[in-house]
């Protein structure tokens, strides 16, 4: 049996046993707040549990190290949807210590492409196309100075309102004790 078909025989009891009315909620987070967080397997239910979260609480963006690569890419436009139609009113950036994107080596990554199957030539056109693969794959040397990157991305983007708050996190991924980088309510 493949993962897929596991994932749909639990998926069938689950719904025909209406398992998901604990969960029901509204598409609006209820404590007001937007949280980009590491795609980390650790987190998963760790992060919640450890911001006493539950569902229907916030709006959850992963990504990998939790960073705003560019300020106009898919994780900044979750963030200011989240801000201007779905009612969060405060921005949570939270990295992790022990983050596998501080340890990415892009040499590598690209190695495994090619075993995997990518063609070579495929990097030349992207070379050739303005594509620097040592930046758009990079990860950080600092978990914190990560965070705080990102945070000032959020903070300082064009399409920002000024009041909202936007804090930034460093989570142990095996406590989920929180160290606060930056406090937003000093800024607003």
């Amino acid at each position: 049996m493949t993962i897929l078909d596991e994932i749909l025989q639990y998926n069938d009891s689950f719904v025909q046993e209406k398992q998901y009315e604990q969960y029901q909620t509204t598409k609006y987070p209820d404590k007001h707040i937007v949280i980009l967080s590491c795609m980390d397997t650790r987190l998963i239910e760790l992060l919640p549990k450890a911001m006493n979260l539950k569902n229907g609480d916030a709006k959850i963006i992963k990504s990998a190290g939790a960073m705003i690569a560019h300020p106009f890419g898919g994780i900044m436009r979750s963030v200011l949807v989240a801000i201007y139609e779905l009612q969060a009113d405060e921005v949570y950036i939270i990295g992790h210590y022990d983050c596998g994107m501080s340890s990415v080596n892009v040499d590598r990554v690209v190695h495994n492409m090619i075993d995997r199957g990518i063609d070579e030539n495929t990097f030349k056109m992207l070379k050739y196309s303005g594509i620097d693969l040592e930046d758009w794959l990079r990860g950080f040397d600092n978990v914190t100075e990560s965070v705080t990157e990102s945070v000032d991305a959020v903070r300082n983007h064009p399409l920002m309102v000024k009041n909202v708050p936007v804090h930034g996190l460093v989570a142990d991924p095996d406590t989920g004790k929180l160290d606060v980088i930056i406090n937003g309510y000093d800024y607003i």
